[in-house]
């Protein structure tokens, strides 16, 4: 069952980035605020590290780019964000809740 709500909050989320990417792109003066931000992970296997890191990629408007060599900080580069907490936040409620969810260790 938490794979399913899992997939379902994945197509929520890929909906809203692909509408939020689509406005951005269509505004007559595009006003983006790029960062990167250094995500503290909670995950800690290799299979949790991986599964987060790739749904934040298939994630409009977000791209996980690197993991720290001791896999405590996972590298990610949003088009557009308001703070680095309020996206830390999103992650750790979304995502991150998620995939401990389903892969427990």
């Amino acid at each position: 069952m938490r794979w399913l709500l899992l997939g379902g909050y994945l197509l929520r989320q890929i909906i809203l980035g692909a509408l939020q990417v689509a406005w951005l792109a269509l505004q007559p003066k595009i006003s983006v605020r790029p960062g990167f931000i250094a995500y503290p992970l909670t995950v800690t296997t290799d299979a949790q590290i991986a599964l987060l890191a790739n749904l934040i990629t298939l994630t409009p408007g977000t791209l996980s780019v690197d993991v720290s060599a001791d896999r405590r900080v996972l590298l990610i580069h949003a088009l557009d964000m308001v703070s680095r907490e309020q996206v830390i936040g999103e992650i750790a409620a979304g995502f991150e809740a998620r995939v401990l969810g389903v892969l427990r260790t």
